[in-house]
């Protein structure tokens, strides 16, 4: 089974409206729609924003419905002069910017527990999405995701996470989705489409793109899907 996870509406909603024969079972107030999608076993789920909320998501859909592999799949806001709106960010790997044990010794961004600062996803996978957004016809980026309770808006939070970590794409549910999946070891991919410039402008761009970015990664998950039918036809 495909784990899908986004936090918003806007960035589900297209993929669940294509799962046939849809069973939703509401748990801790999130709805996972489980079904088939081009023969594929999907579990679609709409976290709400946040590194709790997503992480709790994430468990919950390991726990209870077993995906072998996790994807996370939404908007984003640029870290990058190199990206721009409507491009898309294929993650190699992912970190939490405001995790801060610096006090104890620790680096920015130590993760206890995994032990480390940035979070390695599964590069078949990750490989697999990028050469379907190539071939969506989009422009694609490669890098570090960085993740955090904050929506990025403020020159000088946006140079410290990339001057810190050197990412390039900021969002609030991928790397707390990594970090469950890796203490589950269970295989895991972000993929985001930018939605703003992560600058002062966002509050302007973000609400005039976010819909438009999310139906690009929208369009380059679903094949990613159509792939893996594929790939099950074969082995068949």
């Amino acid at each position: 089974m495909l784990g899908i996870i986004g936090a918003m509406d806007v960035e589900v909603s297209a993929i669940k409206a294509l799962i046939k024969n849809s069973v939703t079972t509401k748990i801790a107030g999130i709805d996972f729609v489980c079904g088939e999608i081009e023969n594929v076993m999907v579990c679609v789920a709409e976290c709400s924003p946040g590194k709790v909320n997503s992480a709790m998501c994430a468990q919950i859909m390991i726990d209870r419905f077993k995906p072998e592999l996790v994807i996370n799949t939404g908007v984003a806001g640029s870290l990058s002069n190199d990206v721009a709106i409507k491009n898309v960010v294929i993650a190699n790997d992912v970190c939490q910017y405001d995790y801060d044990t610096t006090v104890c010794g620790d680096p920015l961004g130590y993760l206890c527990g995994v032990n480390t600062v940035k979070i390695e996803c599964d590069k078949e996978a990750s490989d697999l999405l990028a050469r379907c957004a190539i071939n969506s016809g989009e422009k694609i980026h490669r890098g570090t995701i960085a993740t955090g309770d904050t929506f990025v808006s403020e020159p000088l939070l946006k140079e410290k996470i990339t001057s810190s970590f050197g990412a390039i794409c900021c969002e609030m549910e991928g790397g707390s989705i990594g970090h469950v999946c890796r203490a589950n070891n269970i295989p895991f991919a972000v993929l985001r489409s930018i939605s703003d410039g992560g600058n002062e402008n966002s509050f302007i761009d973000y609400p005039t793109f976010k819909k438009i970015a999310a139906n690009i990664s929208t369009t380059i998950l679903i094949s990613f899907i159509k792939n893996q039918k594929t790939q099950l036809e074969f082995e068949d």
